[in-house]
């Protein structure tokens, strides 16, 4: 390998691809987890609260493997995976439909969705049937909200997850460099998901939901991770959305990607053009994400 690479957040280099060999020839009884825990280990690749980031090195094995510098042991079990991203079915219907004015809804309330709970299967089961893009294992930090009008009825559920590693706008914006980019990127999250079900036709509502998440998520992100997100990020398909919500939620916009993937290294992939559109949570945020 000539040059370093740079996988889920860590740049690797021929020395750790050969640690990562030494540790699978030393340990052939070793499993693909067994594996990823103790490079988190030699690493000490732990988040901000100390827990090793086990899921990212399983990740970032699998990458490896993809572009042939290892051969990982085979799988000891099947992947969990393909049971997480299959298609929940909801736990109750699509109820009647809601009409009508912002202020008949409210208050709104806006809770976080916490694993192995109802809400969880009712949060996959909305996202996997409604959302264009479905429902998929989400990898890494992220925070799931489902809102409920004042009479309990779900009427918007967003996810925020890991920011984009790399985005020409935002970068130039934000005035990150790529070491500063990769220092800080755990200060921006990305909203991934956002819907308001098709049943649910009220003025004015996305927008004040995104109002809603932006006052609390910054205190449920330090809550959750013991440290907090400085803004926010998504990025809108412009064949589908106008981005209206956002820019009424006072969200900037900042440009336009270039209708390429993330491995797209040779230029081939066509993939949609996306609007970027940021949101700062402080007033200092270029200071927070640029330290």
């Amino acid at each position: 390998m000539a040059q370093a690479m740079v996988i889920q957040g860590r740049k690797i280099t021929d020395g750790e691809i050969a640690l990562i060999r030494d540790l699978m020839a030393e340990h052939r009884d070793w499993g693909r987890t067994r594996l990823s825990e103790e490079l988190c280990r030699c690493w000490n690749w732990c988040n901000a609260q100390g827990r090793m980031k086990d899921m990212a090195a399983r990740t970032l094995l699998l990458k490896l493997e993809r572009r042939g510098c290892i051969e990982l042991p085979p799988r000891q079990r099947p992947s969990t995976n393909q049971f997480r991203n299959r298609q929940v079915s909801l736990a109750e219907p699509a109820a009647e439909p809601i009409r009508g004015s912002l202020k008949d809804l409210q208050p709104l309330s806006t809770s976080l969705v916490t694993p192995r709970s109802e809400e969880l299967r009712l949060f996959k089961g909305l996202l996997g049937r409604y959302h264009y893009l479905g429902h998929r294992n989400t990898v890494g930090e992220n925070l799931r909200y489902l809102i409920r009008d004042r009479h309990g009825r779900h009427v918007a559920c967003a996810l925020f997850g890991s920011a984009a590693w790399k985005c020409a706008d935002r970068d130039v914006f934000l005035g990150w460099d790529r070491p500063t980019r990769e220092r800080n990127l755990q200060g921006l999250t990305n909203n991934t998901r956002f819907l308001i079900p098709g049943w649910v036709q009220v003025p004015h509502l996305a927008s004040h939901v995104l109002g809603l998440i932006a006052r609390r998520i910054r205190d449920d992100w330090q809550a959750k991770y013991a440290h907090p997100v400085h803004a926010l990020e998504t990025f809108v398909d412009r064949s589908r959305f106008r981005g209206t919500c956002y820019r009424a939620a006072n969200w900037i916009h900042l440009g336009a990607t270039q209708g390429r993937t993330r491995n797209d290294r040779d230029r081939r992939i066509q993939a949609p053009v996306k609007d970027v559109y940021l949101y700062p949570l402080i007033p200092d945020f270029r200071r927070e994400l640029c330290a």
